[in-house]
């Protein structure tokens, strides 16, 4: 089955891409070709010619007529080279197998530092939210001391203050001197004023 995409042209041109498997179907050709290492579509894959490689030569050592030596021992030689072939690669692929464990262990533990990281820079962050919330109390605290400390910077000097409180204190007690006069006066007023109705009385 076909798989169809569209491209866009260097026109603009939408043009049709066709491919010969889906993306399902590459998944299953993927893993078929790494089981047995298939590289190519040509050819028969490495595993059948081994097993060739060896069929025939079992076959040339079971023959019930006489039996070949010199042909038995290309046969073998070229199913040990056969063999070789099969194997480097197989080796290989271990090896990068054992490579890639390695750096997966080394990704793990890289993430779990990371992870450690990130939680201290959390914790850090917390920690500076709370200092930059008393920095901003303290900053208001400042602010407002500051408009306090203008508003005395405006007031008269304590020297005139207590110049002026003393005259105050100076008037005051002068209207008291003066009250205290006229309630004598208003007192003297009110005996006389009842001395004379009395004697008109």
């Amino acid at each position: 089955m076909l798989g169809k995409t569209r491209k866009v042209s260097a026109r603009g041109e939408a043009v049709a891409a066709n491919y010969a498997f889906g993306p399902s179907e590459d998944d299953v050709i993927i893993k078929h070709r790494l089981l047995t290492r298939t590289t190519t579509t040509r050819g028969d894959p490495p595993l059948k010619k081994l097993q060739k490689k060896f069929t025939t030569f079992v076959s040339e050592v079971d023959k019930d007529e006489d039996i070949n030596y010199n042909d038995c021992e290309k046969l073998a030689r070229a199913f040990l080279q056969e063999l070789t072939t099969f194997e480097i690669p197989l080796l290989k692929s271990k090896a990068i197998v054992e490579a890639n464990v390695r750096e997966k262990e080394n990704f793990n533990e890289l993430k779990e530092e990371m992870n450690r990281q990130i939680l201290l820079a959390q914790s850090d962050i917390e920690d500076l939210k709370k200092q930059l919330e008393e920095s901003k109390v303290e900053r208001r605290h400042k602010e407002e001391c500051e408009a306090i400390r203008k508003l005395i910077a405006m007031q008269p000097p304590r020297s005139e203050t207590m110049k002026v409180i003393s005259e105050l204190e100076k008037e005051i007690a002068a209207l008291d001197a003066e009250n205290t006069a006229g309630s004598r006066l208003l007192e003297l007023r009110k005996k006389q004023f009842a001395l004379l109705l009395h004697v008109v009385g």
